[in-house]
């Protein structure tokens, strides 16, 4: 299996630290977050991976070349020349990613720890045998009937938990509009939603995309962010949410989580 794993951050939010080292390689623990994500990628199957790189891009490669690769294989997605946001860095690499086994591929923010059972999340059925009452047999987390839409063009890993902007999903799980609650922005191909009849659920940092996506980023510029494009096409495109409420998920992206995690 392949993932996408999004490491070109300037890391602003966890200043100082990232004024000398790339996001990738602050540690937590005293495991880089990138070391930590692709061994927890490893045990659930994964052996592929694509890195894009920005900030500090020689450390990230020296830490690779250092570790062997850990034993997988690794392509980076070269952005030296443009920090691309989410969307345009899944562009950007579509040639790494257009090949991927069974035809999708998870993309994973590097600064998220989360307890999730990945094979899930790439799974067509609910995992019976995996699943044990919310959790695997590793003790990781399962999605309750949690499988993935062989139809969708992404399916998002989205919880209900406390932050100001939220996707907004349908009775059937389906993407239809975004809202910031401080500001009460809505936006939405639906002209007429009724935005107190929605599930409003945050978004992971983590989903699982068909190759089917990358020639509609294609269409998009160099830069740009992958909700941008979720909004401006989930009316036409089956986009999906797959909720893991009940998941640890930790954005360690910020000093103060990270703080914590230490």
């Amino acid at each position: 299996m392949r993932a996408m794993i999004l490491a070109a951050g300037l890391g602003t939010r966890l200043k100082p630290l990232t004024d000398r080292m790339p996001k990738a390689l602050v540690p937590v623990g005293g495991t880089p977050l990138l070391e930590g994500l692709i061994r927890r990628l490893q045990q659930a199957g994964y052996d592929e991976f694509v890195i894009n790189v920005h900030h500090f891009p020689e450390q990230i490669e020296a830490f690779l070349q250092e570790h062997d690769n850990f034993g997988s294989r690794i392509t980076l997605s070269d952005e030296r020349d443009l920090l691309r946001e989410t969307g345009g860095a899944i562009r950007h690499a579509a040639q790494l990613l257009q090949d991927a086994p069974e035809g999708r591929f998870l993309v994973h923010n590097v600064d998220i720890l989360s307890d999730i059972d990945y094979r899930i999340l790439m799974s067509d059925e609910r995992a019976r045998d995996i699943r044990q009452g919310g959790t695997s047999r590793q003790g990781l987390f399962v999605p309750p009937g949690g499988c993935l839409s062989r139809t969708a063009l992404a399916t998002l890993a989205v919880s209900d938990r406390k932050t100001s902007r939220y996707l907004l999903f349908d009775e059937t799980m389906r993407l239809v509009g975004w809202t910031n609650i401080d500001t009460g922005e809505v936006r939405t191909p639906w002209p007429n939603l009724e935005v107190n009849h929605c599930r409003r659920l945050a978004f992971s940092g983590i989903s699982v995309l068909s190759t089917a996506i990358l020639p509609l980023m294609q269409r998009w510029p160099e830069r740009f962010s992958v909700i941008d494009f979720y909004l401006e096409n989930c009316r036409e495109h089956e986009i999906r949410g797959i909720d893991i409420t009940g998941a640890s998920i930790r954005d360690v992206g910020k000093l103060k989580e990270l703080e914590v995690c230490a």
